[in-house]
């Protein structure tokens, strides 16, 4: 028991230390609260509820993969080295692709509640 402990002592040291120091991770844990405020506000249903934490699990978890990549690579190549700034641009891509993917998913979820409401 005590190795899980500690295993998930190391997984939030690992959380903590990317919303410490990556501003984007901060930026998206700004929106997952905001889509989730609005979320509670239009009512969304189990399924649209599903969709939104996966997709909000997916980018941050993107997100971290992102600075693992990045901290792992300025380790290995503290220098500049055109492979290296792949490796990063590439991970970065990762983050984009599923970050649009989730824009994506929000409107076909809020657009249609968004009309329909009424002030």
């Amino acid at each position: 028991m005590k190795s899980e402990i500690k295993s998930f002592t190391y997984a939030w040291k690992g959380i903590i230390y990317a919303i410490r120091s990556e501003k984007h991770m901060r930026f998206h844990l700004l929106v997952a609260f905001l889509v989730a405020v609005a979320g509670w506000f239009f009512n969304v249903n189990y399924i649209e509820w599903c969709l939104i934490i996966t997709t909000i699990g997916a980018v941050i978890a993107a997100e971290i993969f992102n600075t693992a990549f990045e901290q792992l690579v300025n380790l290995v190549s503290p220098q500049q080295h055109v492979i290296a700034g792949k490796v990063k641009d590439l991970a970065a891509g990762a983050v984009l692709v599923i970050s649009i993917a989730a824009i994506f998913i929000g409107l076909i979820i809020f657009i249609p509640k968004i009309l329909t409401y009424t002030f």
